[in-house]
């Protein structure tokens, strides 16, 4: 049996940003696509089960690594609701949805005066 040490190998000064540097690239694509669904969840947009899965975390980033706003709303658009500006106004008055409204009815002004 030898006695020898093995020599240790040289380490960097400082390994933490090369380390960082890694994670964020890993994780930077999980990231994207959780805030995808906060973002949807925020604008009231139901995604569909298994959306996000298929979708590319790095289509998700901007140019900085980080999740990117537009890349979202263009992931979004399709989703997004194309409900009529005043919704509470849908089927009232010659909007509804059983024709023109009836004539009102005409009393004479005889009638009235009896």
């Amino acid at each position: 049996m030898s006695d020898a040490q093995p020599t240790p190998q040289a380490m960097p000064a400082d390994p933490s940003p090369s380390v960082r540097a890694e994670v964020e690239r890993e994780y930077s694509g999980k990231l994207a696509r959780a805030e995808l669904k906060g973002y949807a969840a925020q604008a009231g947009i139901t995604l569909p089960d298994g959306f996000t899965e298929y979708l590319d975390g790095s289509k998700l980033l901007g140019e900085d690594g980080k999740p990117s706003t537009e890349a979202m709303d263009k992931a979004l658009a399709p989703f997004k609701s194309k409900e009529p500006a005043f919704p509470h106004l849908v089927g009232s008055g010659p909007n509804r949805s059983g024709g023109p409204m009836p004539e009102p009815r005409r009393v004479s002004l005889d009638v009235r005066k009896r």
